[in-house]
């Protein structure tokens, strides 16, 4: 780093149109190690030093062009393989550093495609039987993306791996080091060779039930999930694809090996520098433009007498390396994290039949290649880091599938074939696997499948006769004989619906159950057999012990030092706060609110962000409670609790967006909760005022649109607060001002249309203030229904209509308000910009039944009336005007009524 520093005042010298570095960088150069020394220099030169200052942009510039013009070149003859892999490897770690820095980011076409044709060559640089051609740049498309391998090719090529690698997972006797991606080099580079490979193009996943095999042991089920092609005896020759190579088929003597080794030890080092700094790219890019590659890097089903396009996944299941595997997996799951939107259009519901391949059906398709892939990874690999990425990525493709849309059965296999890891040696393995099932049994719309695998008997898929994969569990299996409960006779033969679903009393038992002593070293630094001592709760008005049970180990968990296990407790409770027969009870959301402030301060910003949220669902039961059963449960609320709830949710508003995001939720809530006396307590007003501000400037903040669109409805909340002084307190012009720029401007239609929801709920005039006010709101509407067509992203264009649907109800609603100082610039107004108003409140009249963005239905009938009313309205104030106005309003509006009811009628006949 001192060298680093120092080189900074002569970078002119060394990064110049004639500086040192890209003179001796250049492919021109004759001396390859030198070329190599500089490239590495070049590297480390972008690396970011803090407390130092970035590089230029027009340095940045140079050396990304030299990276990538280093990555896009061929090996020439002069060069040998080593020295070439780590002239890649420095290309490939300065990229790295480009886009770690937070300086660079990929916006222009052409840059984003070239760096992503590059970076999909080097992924699979140097693996064995496969040598893909990649052209200059890749282009985002919707369909599989053009790959140049003839089928004969592949097969030759596939053939030519499987020889080639052998043994490919061959399990290590040591034991296996963690890193950042899985084992280390050491030992990927005394393995490789030595690990046993899957025949996976004649491996195929069996679409049946598999819980009914005879072991747990996962490659035990590799044997009863595939089948080998009619005609040979598929058991033994999927015995005969598994068998061992000895060191006597060795096609090289130990020189020649020891080369070969070393060789594609750095190959795979090219390929490990490529996977990481694709993960950079990908953090680096909006996910919108990300999916627009999505062909590129995920595979998809191919087509009859097709070759099986390369992607992310013939890295995860054809790669010698675990730990290349493993950063293959970590990159995948990347891309599937926030993809729920982008996979939302996927439907195969219905058979196709149509003459061309909807992109729904390909997206679908997509997805289901997926899981037959990820689910072949998972029954083969014999590494635990990997394996433990491998469960990530599928509870990442879990958690934004809508299975809703596709044909059902992708779930049971999955639930099936993650049954037996449950029961893993390694801690990390097993708890990836509950994470997994817990996305399955988290999936949002209830699906009789989900429904079925719930109530499936506990010893389905879980025999214990296996020797392959190490179990926790003893063979007494305790988890399925936990102890009764208090009140429950031990044995229930004949009434099987009482017995609770296998996957709560299993994790019951993970909680309170000790610990064995075969786990895994990462429970060693847990004294064996100790057990979690959860905290007392008062639930007398809970008559189901198994609930108490539960609800008292959560609130118990809640004080974890484990911040895993203190993110999902406090994950869990603002799940059990939404059921109506635990949110009514005063003494439980207090406990609740007091255990969720307790994670809103950890150290954890992933317990933050899970308290968070819970905070938020916890505040949204405090206002349903204040709707259904009124002043009872806001009396006996605790006003100090309700204090403390405010100042977190202010200061978690000032923390990082996932944790902002539900913070200015509750906010909004907590505001709407507040009665006159909590207004008017001095203690609050303070508190209440920076909660305000809090809420205002994340509106007009730079936050991700997620924590915006919820600052908006945090706005509207406060704003359905009838004790507040709305239109009348300083803070009242803020909120109006930040809210009428937001609707004008935000590039983001869905917080435009919130915004403007927000400027339409106050119910009376003068909760929006003085005239000027008034008018600013008005103006800032009509600008942004003139604008809601205007938008560089054709992905907000399909929220252009809900948009000018709620500015129209806003405006409308407005006109039903006005004072007779208003009419003089509405007139002004109209005169204006007349035309374009009409047409759009002409569109809105007529576009029938709609649902909103709240989700709410708005009618034909329903709409006819509020323009009736506003037009009222304005023709009573007009007449105390005597005709002052420019142009009647009334007059306006009426005509817009007339020719909506002309062209129903019209429509009608």
């Amino acid at each position: 780093m001192f060298v680093l520093c120092l080189s900074k005042p002569y970078l002119p010298d060394l990064l110049g149109k004639a500086g040192l570095l890209l003179q001796f960088s250049d492919s021109a150069q004759p001396d390859v190690e030198l070329r190599r020394a500089a490239v590495r220099s070049m590297a480390n030169l972008c690396l970011s030093v803090p407390g130092q200052p970035y590089l230029d942009e027009s340095y940045r510039s140079v050396c990304f062009q030299t990276f990538l013009s280093i990555l896009q070149s061929s090996k020439t003859s002069d060069v040998d393989d080593i020295t070439f892999c780590m002239l890649l490897q420095n290309a490939l770690k300065g990229i790295q550093s480009l886009l770690n820095g937070g300086k660079m980011k990929l916006m222009q076409t052409d840059q984003l495609g070239s760096l992503l044709a590059v970076l999909k060559k080097c992924m699979f640089h140097g693996l064995p039987g496969l040598s893909i051609e990649m052209p200059p740049a890749l282009y985002p498309a919707p369909l599989p993306q053009y790959d140049k391998r003839s089928p004969v090719k592949q097969e030759q090529s596939e053939l030519a791996a499987f020889k080639q690698t052998g043994n490919r997972r061959k399990k290590s006797k040591g034991k296996q080091k963690k890193g950042e991606f899985g084992e280390d080099t050491k030992e990927d580079l005394a393995d490789t060779g030595n690990e046993s490979i899957h025949e996976i193009d004649m491996l195929k996943l069996h679409l049946g039930d598999v819980q009914n095999g005879p072991c747990s042991d996962p490659r035990t089920h590799a044997l009863d999930v595939a089948y080998m092609p009619a005609g040979k005896d598929h058991l033994s020759s999927h015995y005969n694809s598994w068998k061992r190579i000895s060191s006597s088929e060795s096609e090289y003597s130990d020189a020649e090996g020891g080369i070969q080794s070393k060789m594609r030890s750095y190959q795979a080092k090219v390929r490990q520098g490529a996977l990481a700094c694709f993960l950079s790219a990908i953090k680096s890019i909006e996910k919108r433009v990300l999916y627009g590659y999505w062909s590129a890097f995920v595979p998809d089903a191919p087509g009859i007498g097709s070759p099986q396009s390369v992607s992310l996944m013939t890295i995860a299941l054809k790669d010698p390396s675990p730990k290349t595997r493993a950063c293959s997996l970590q990159v995948l799951s990347a891309i599937l994290e926030g993809s729920k939107q982008f996979l939302s259009v996927a439907e195969d519901a219905n058979d196709h039949k149509r003459a061309f391949t909807p992109f729904s059906v390909t997206i679908a398709s997509s997805i289901r290649e997926l899981h037959r892939c990820l689910l072949l990874a998972l029954v083969a690999e014999s590494s635990s880091q990997t394996l433990t990425q491998i469960i990530k990525c599928l509870a990442n493709l879990v958690s934004n599938a809508p299975y809703n849309r596709l044909k059902p059965g992708l779930l049971t296999r999955v639930w099936n074939q993650i049954k037996p890891y449950i029961c893993h040696k390694d801690v990390n393995v097993r708890v990836s696997s509950l994470t997994l099932l817990g996305a399955i049994v988290s999936i949002q719309a209830p699906l009789p499948e989900v429904q079925l695998l719930l109530q499936q008997p506990s010893s389905s898929g879980l025999n214990n006769s296996g020797t392959g994969t190490p179990h926790r569990f003893n063979s007494s299996e305790q988890w399925r004989k936990t102890l009764p409960l208090e009140g429950e006779p031990p044995d229930n033969p004949g009434n099987m619906p009482s017995e609770p679903c296998w996957l709560i009393r299993l994790c019951i038992s993970i909680i309170v159950l000790p610990r064995e002593d075969s786990c895994s070293d990462s429970d060693a630094n847990f004294p064996s057999g100790s057990v979690y001592e959860p905290s007392p709760v008062r639930l007398e008005s809970l008559q189901n012990d198994r609930q108490i049970l539960c609800i008292t180990l959560l609130l118990g968990l809640n004080h974890s030092e484990n911040p895993l296990v203190k993110a999902a407790a406090a994950r869990a409770l603002g799940v059990y706060i939404l059921f109506s027969c635990l949110r009514q009870d005063v003494m439980f959301v207090a406990d609740t609110a007091n255990a969720i402030l307790n994670s809103l301060h950890d150290k954890s910003p992933n317990v933050r962000a899970k308290a968070a949220w819970s905070l938020g669902n916890l505040t949204d039961t405090l206002i349903v409670n204040m709707e259904t059963m009124g002043q009872s449960f806001q009396e006996e609320f605790s006003d100090l609790l309700l204090l403390k709830m405010l100042r977190s949710a202010t200061e978690a508003s000032k923390d990082k967006d996932k944790v902002k995001s539900n913070a200015v939720r509750a906010l909004g809530n907590l505001l709407h909760f507040l009665q006159p006396y909590h207004i008017t307590n001095p203690r609050f007003r303070e508190t209440i005022e920076e909660s305000l501000q809090a809420l205002i400037s994340t509106v007009q903040s730079e936050a991700t649109m997620k924590v915006r669109w919820n600052a908006c409805y945090a706005l509207g909340n406060v704003f359905k607060n009838p004790a507040l002084p709305l239109g009348e307190a300083p803070w009242t012009t803020q909120a109006y001002s930040a809210l009428s720029s937001v609707v004008k401007s935000c590039k983001n239609f869905k917080v435009r249309i919130k915004s403007a929801m927000a400027l339409s709920i106050p119910s009376k005039r003068e909760c929006y203030g003085p005239t000027e006010q008034f008018c600013q709101i008005w103006s800032a509407l009509v600008v942004a229904l003139q604008k809601s067509e205007d938008t560089e992203d054709f992905l907000e264009f399909k929220y252009s209509a809900s948009l000018r649907t709620q500015i129209c109800q806003a405006l409308i609603h407005l006109l039903s308000l006005a004072k007779n100082t208003d009419l003089p610039f509405i007139s002004e107004t109209i005169t204006e910009n007349g035309d374009a108003i009409k047409s759009y409140v002409l569109q809105y009249m007529k576009s029938g039944v709609e649902e909103n963005e709240a989700g709410m239905h708005t009618d034909l009938c329903e709409r006819e009336k509020a323009l009736k009313g506003a037009i009222e309205h304005l023709c009573g104030i007009e007449k105390q005007l005597e005709g002052k106005a420019r142009i009647r309003v009334s007059v306006y509006l009426e005509d817009i009524l007339t020719n909506h009811v002309n062209a129903t009628e019209l429509t009608e006949a």
